[in-house]
């Protein structure tokens, strides 16, 4: 292992080998642990005790953190004419259709997320190719293919994501930002939990929450104690 850092020996002091931190400590300690100069973006994993291998232990879904991610979404809407107005109105930062398609099909992919009609599924599923890799094909699951284009721009802007469970048994995802208060990033972070314990598998057996991780960007992990999460 090469020479540390002062800044590095800085956190590793702060940092406890093997000791699970409350959800509030560590939400403190990750600020303090964080010396970079941009706004790093702050990181939950959460091991699971499913086999996402087996369709019945699959975790996804969507949830709304209550204070934003941080991030600039950038959304494109593809969308028949007559709802153009609306998508824009919402805050999309690109709408269109058959233009994006093309530039799409010429490996454009400069936005976070794509919103769409079920209607317009059948053009955009030659995209695949391009799209699937990145994470960036609509699914009604995730509630960018609806009817309603405006409202899931919205909800996207204000904070909304889209989060599965990994081949591993780990949701990884971004809660927010290094410079949100202990306290956004203890909401963020309860939501975001919340959600994946509503949303356990039947079929999972043993204990559902293994592990839970807080991280920035550039910081160590942080190990948090799943008992600590409800606190307040």
């Amino acid at each position: 292992m090469g020479k540390l850092t002062k800044n590095q020996k800085l956190a590793a002091q702060k940092i406890e080998a093997g000791k699970a931190y409350s959800l509030k400590e560590a939400a403190q300690l990750v600020k303090e642990i964080t010396f970079t100069k941009f706004d790093a973006s702050l990181d939950i994993d959460v091991r699971l005790g499913v086999d996402p291998r087996k369709a019945n232990q699959m975790v996804r879904g969507v949830v709304s953190l209550p204070h934003g991610t941080g991030k600039q979404v950038r959304v494109l809407v593809l969308c028949t004419p007559d709802m153009e107005t609306a998508a824009k109105e919402a805050g999309a930062d690109y709408v269109g259709l058959d233009e994006y398609i093309e530039k799409i099909k010429g490996g454009w992919t400069d936005v976070d997320v794509i919103i769409t009609m079920p209607s317009i599924m059948g053009k955009i599923g030659a995209l695949g190719r391009v799209l699937g890799p990145r994470g960036l094909m609509p699914n009604p699951k995730s509630g960018t293919v609806t009817m309603d284009v405006a409202k899931a721009v919205k909800e996207v802007k204000q904070g909304k994501i889209d989060f599965k469970v990994d081949k591993t048994g780990i949701v990884h995802t971004s809660i927010g930002k290094v410079s949100f208060t202990p306290e956004q990033i203890c909401g963020n972070a309860k939501e975001f939990i919340a959600t994946i314990l509503k949303l356990k598998p039947s079929a999972a057996k043993g204990t559902y929450i293994k592990s839970i991780y807080l991280s920035s960007t550039m910081s160590k992990g942080i190990k948090v104690d799943p008992k600590t999460v409800d606190e307040i």
